[in-house]
């Protein structure tokens, strides 16, 4: 299935999300990798805001390349999401809607998703500066220090993802190994 969707976006939404759809994201989302995850932890372990509200949102675990001249920013690929792991379930139960990255996610994070009726999206990595080109603009909104993991708001376009685990808990990685593993031998 080939979906269209504007972000941020509301439960129900991601709800009629299923592992393996394809879907284009056009509006408002946040970048934040590991070192902004640590920060944005620390911040609600002292009862403190965050620099953005995460209900509804999806955070996109990206650190940009230096901008060229004339754009808003260099490549965009997805990182490795396992390594927000760990500070992701809290940040699912305050609403966090979906999370854009690659590779597996844990237990945790899968549970999280499920109770929250959040989706965990991929996209395509190695095609950073293709993906630059749905990046209409990127604005630094905390934690500037951090240079690149900085958390950026970010305007895209037709920003193409798929959904690996939708929130029933779906996993499209285990379900096309299950396939592979189950495949006869000619």
């Amino acid at each position: 299935m080939e979906r269209h969707i504007q972000v941020p976006f509301g439960r129900e939404e991601a709800e009629k999300l299923k592992a393996g759809d394809y879907i284009y994201l056009t509006g408002t989302i946040y970048t934040a990798r590991d070192a902004a995850h640590k920060r944005m932890q620390e911040a609600l372990d002292k009862g403190e805001e965050l620099p953005f509200s995460v209900e509804g949102n999806v955070i996109y675990y990206m650190g940009p390349s230096p901008a060229r001249e004339g754009r808003p920013i260099g490549s965009a690929g997805p990182t490795t999401a396992s390594r927000m792991d760990k500070y992701t379930p809290a940040l699912l139960d305050l609403g966090l809607r979906a999370m854009i990255g690659k590779g597996k996610r844990s237990r945790e994070v899968i549970d999280g998703i499920i109770r929250n009726g959040s989706v965990y999206l991929a996209a395509v990595g190695g095609a950073g500066a293709l993906l630059s080109k749905c990046i209409l603009s990127s604005e630094v909104v905390a934690y500037e220090d951090l240079g690149t993991e900085a958390i950026r708001r970010l305007e895209i376009k037709e920003f193409p993802v798929v959904v690996v685990i939708d929130s029933e808990g779906n996993n499209l990685y285990d379900s096309v190994k299950n396939l592979y593993d189950n495949k006869e031998e000619p």
